[in-house]
């Protein structure tokens, strides 16, 4: 029962969702969201930072249900309901987020290296191995967290690489 590539994977899943330093994560990104950026939409746009939380965390609990439970979760479940409502609760919304979020890593930590090439189900339809399913939650994070920079650059009027500032 080995689990290196396992803790690789775990490594990746953490820094993709919260690396503590200045590395670009989904919750790094956030750390600079004022309360008036949450709800803004770009002009032109239609998704706020809200809105991409409430879908992020969404994916975390239906991918969860999906390769670790009883597939029965849908997109209209209660539980990830918030994707479609996106709230002024911000705090709310992200501790519902920590909670996929965590719901999801227990699972992946629970594998070990062999569980990895397994078949399991997606909310899609059909079934992938875990590592690519492992894999695309992890890109998943690091899309949106660079979406969410962006429209809080936008909204804050910073949308410029740091050499340009000088």
């Amino acid at each position: 029962m080995t689990r290196a590539a396992l803790e690789q994977l775990l490594y990746l899943v953490d820094m993709a969702f919260d690396a503590k330093g200045d590395e670009d994560s989904l919750l790094s990104n956030l750390r600079s969201v004022r309360d008036d950026d949450w709800l803004w939409t770009p002009p032109g746009g239609s998704r706020s930072i809200a809105g991409i939380i409430g879908h992020v965390g969404a994916c975390k609990y239906v991918y969860d249900n999906h390769m670790f439970g009883d597939t029965t979760m849908t997109w209209s479940d209660p539980l990830v309901a918030p994707q479609d409502r996106p709230t002024a609760d911000a705090r709310a919304t992200l501790e519902w987020l920590r909670e996929g979020h965590q719901r999801f890593r227990e699972h992946v930590a629970a594998l070990d290296d062999s569980e990895l090439l397994k078949l399991r189900r997606r909310p899609e339809g059909g079934s992938r191995e875990t590592r690519w399913l492992i894999a695309v939650m992890i890109q998943h994070d690091q899309f949106h967290a660079g979406e969410i920079n962006h429209i809080r650059a936008l909204r804050q009027g910073n949308d410029r690489w740091a050499w340009e500032s000088s």
